[in-house]
């Protein structure tokens, strides 16, 4: 967890206006994350923080690549990914409960902003519930071996699923 000290933003010292971070996001931000849906990645995070006297708004922009493998053929491929999320930080001087995903409140005492699980979790909401190397990947198609191995085993279940004559006159009477 020492790796996920470098995604702090130290806020106390910036004086009010616009400030920006650049944050490289690779296999060891990855790493830190035991059961995270992308495993290696190369992506860059651009943070842009307005520093207000009661609040900050934090802008992230964040492109790159992901590894995902393919849910049809099982290769390995790299998806493109860029988008853009917004945070809005909010300093109160007691406890609040009332975060949301787009607000965060921080202690008027609190002197930096960690980002690391931010980036985790928009990173992991951008992985696609389906992922196929022809929708996903750039100029990658899926493996024709492996392909040609699914279709042979299709046929093969197709064949074992033969009905015993006696059932087949059974389907019919419902046909009537």
């Amino acid at each position: 967890m020492k790796y996920l000290k470098q995604y702090r933003i130290p806020f106390s010292g910036l004086a009010a206006g616009k400030h920006d971070f650049e944050f490289e996001i690779n296999d060891k931000f990855f790493d830190c994350y035991e059961h995270s849906l992308v495993k290696k990645g190369n992506l860059t995070s651009n943070v842009s923080l307005q520093k207000q006297e009661t609040m900050l708004i934090v802008n992230f922009t964040i492109d790159g690549t992901i590894k995902l493998n393919c849910d049809v053929c099982l290769t390995e491929f790299d998806a493109p990914v860029s988008f853009q999320e917004r945070l809005i930080v909010k300093f109160v001087n007691e406890e609040w409960d009332s975060e949301t995903d787009e607000v965060i409140i921080l202690n008027k005492t609190d002197h930096e902003l960690d980002i690391a699980n931010l980036l985790y979790e928009y990173i992991n909401v951008q992985v696609p519930y389906y992922a196929k190397c022809t929708e996903q990947g750039i100029n990658i198609s899926c493996d024709p071996e492996m392909l040609a191995k699914i279709n042979i085993e299709e046929k093969s279940d197709i064949e074992e699923e033969k009905i015993d004559p006696r059932w087949a006159a059974l389907k019919n009477i419902k046909n009537n």
